[in-house]
């Protein structure tokens, strides 16, 4: 069921939102849950998610302050928060999902948005976050053995490290049958980098990631699909990429 004057209640939210009216944010929402008798789910991707999507473009293109970003990102994680606890949970599908964020607080909660509905939607959901050192991806991988590896509304400084870990878990033939997934964040900026790096599937909001997980269970990505890092040879990784030895070195 979609919202009426959804946009206009969008708007009103993120206003309440800036200013950091906790008061004003929460009435907003009981209004409209009354008014259009929605589920929690509805209110997640017509009015959460859009909000923290204008809430973060904003702030990338320095037209919100820091304070007022703060803000709204504290703010909508409490009511992303409520929402969740009410998801009504779809039969278990008997798959296994990995995923991880950008490392901002903002990229985080846009993860876990997007985990909270794809688990309700029957997966069974690992959230790591952001800042997740590939070598220490590829040991969960490893472990877990998922059918999905999903990196969700990561930042543009996550791409390199994105395409390289899908270069290593091709090279290595890691959870052949796994499939890989992106969206959000850096990929809803780029049109193309997703594919270009080899991702076999993207989504560019949570209700389109859910739909495109249910429908394209098989799709993979082709060796004529990838144009970046095409040529480049897969190194496996040395003891110079593990999270100690990073650690190490920055500190």
């Amino acid at each position: 069921m979609s919202i009426v004057n959804q946009e206009l209640i969008v708007e009103r939210l993120f206003q309440a939102l800036i200013t950091g009216d906790r008061t004003a944010a929460r009435q907003i929402i009981a209004e409209t849950r009354t008014e259009n008798a929605c589920s929690a789910a509805t209110l997640a991707t017509e009015i959460y998610w859009p909000a923290l999507d204008m809430i973060n473009n904003l702030f990338r293109n320095d037209q919100l302050t820091t304070l007022a970003h703060h803000y709204a990102v504290r703010i909508l994680r409490s009511l992303v928060d409520q929402a969740q606890s009410e998801y009504s949970q779809n039969a278990r599908r008997g798959r296994k999902v990995c995923m991880f964020s950008g490392h901002s607080e903002a990229d985080e909660l846009a993860g876990q948005l997007a985990a909270d509905l794809v688990e309700a939607d029957g997966y069974e959901v690992f959230f790591g976050g952001g800042g997740i050192a590939n070598d220490e991806v590829l040991s969960e991988i490893g472990e877990q053995r998922p059918d999905i590896l999903l990196m969700w509304a990561s930042a543009p400084s996550d791409a390199p490290n994105i395409r390289q870990l899908i270069d290593t878990i091709r090279g290595v033939n890691a959870c052949p049958n796994m499939q890989i997934v992106v969206g959000g964040g850096v990929f809803n900026r780029a049109p193309g980098l997703a594919e270009e790096i080899g991702a076999d599937l993207w989504a560019r909001t949570p209700q389109e990631l859910i739909e495109c997980l249910a429908k394209q269970t098989s799709r993979r990505a082709t060796e004529d699909q990838r144009t970046v890092g095409r040529n480049r040879k897969v190194q496996p990784l040395t003891p110079a990429n593990t999270t100690s030895q990073r650690k190490a070195a920055a500190a």
